[in-house]
Parts: C-alpha cells; structure tokens; sequence
C-alpha cells in the first residue's frame, strides 16, 4: 500500500478513537447529571455545559472518521465485496450503530436540558457500557477479520 493510504488509516484511528473517547465520556456526565439533587442548580448548570460543549466536540470529531473511513473503503478498496470481507457488512452495522448511540446521547441531553429526565443513575451506567462495546467489537472486526 502507498505512504497515501497509510496517513488516511492513521488518521481514521486517531479520528475513531477521538470520537469514540466523547462516546465514552458523555453518559458519564449523564450519571452524574441524574444524581444531581433537584434544588442544586449550580453543579446542573455546570455539567450541562460540560455535555453540551462534549456532544458538540464528539459529533465534530464523528464526521472525519467516518469520511476517511469512506476513503478507506471505496477509495483504497479495503473491504469491499469478494470473499473474506463480511466483516466490513458486520462492521458498518455497527457504525451505524455507533451514529445511532451519537444521536441517542444528543435526545437524553435535551431531556436533562428541559429537566425531563426520569431515568436513575443506574440505567445511564448500563448505558454507558453500549459504546464500550461497539468500539471494542468494531476494532476486532477490523483486526481479525473473522470472516
């Protein structure tokens, strides 16, 4: 492969992980959002800023990865049809996935925004755990390449 394709896979990793990294941290916030108690308008206001300013800043960074993921695939081939490359269909099910949790996070922030929220802590921790999950089978699929 060109020296080309090598800097856009990097900067799909670096672009993925940086998304994935506010995927991470953003339920977390909502954790905490969702512990705090209702006259306590001060700690709201403060970790609602710091959701709205982490939403934004991960929807940001989910745009490069997925357009140099694109670049990968239809530019450089990797994954496309033939055998062995099921694990790409697998793979953008799960991106779409990953899109899909991105926009979920931004509905569960509008609930805490217009303080609709009526979920406990303990579902946004099990919450939490769906991104983990989508980044740890994503980048399996992509190193091992089952099938």
């Amino acid at each position: 492969m060109s020296h080309g394709y090598l800097w856009v896979k990097a900067f799909h990793i670096v672009f993925v992980a940086s998304w994935f990294a506010g995927l991470f941290y953003l339920p977390r916030l909502f954790v905490n959002l969702a512990m705090v108690p209702p006259d306590s308008h001060a700690e709201r206001e403060r970790l609602l800023l710091m959701a709205r300013k982490l939403y934004r800043f991960s929807s940001l960074l989910m745009w490069p990865a997925l357009g140099l993921g694109l670049w990968l695939w239809l530019g450089y081939g990797i994954g496309r049809s033939g055998p062995g490359n099921g694990w790409m269909h697998l793979k953008l099910l799960l991106v779409l996935g990953a899109i899909g949790y991105q926009h979920a996070c931004r509905g569960l922030l509008r609930r805490f925004e217009q303080m609709q929220n009526r979920r406990p802590d303990r579902w946004y921790r099990v919450f939490n755990e769906v991104s983990v999950l989508l980044f740890a089978a994503i980048v399996l699929l992509v190193v091992l390449k089952p099938f």
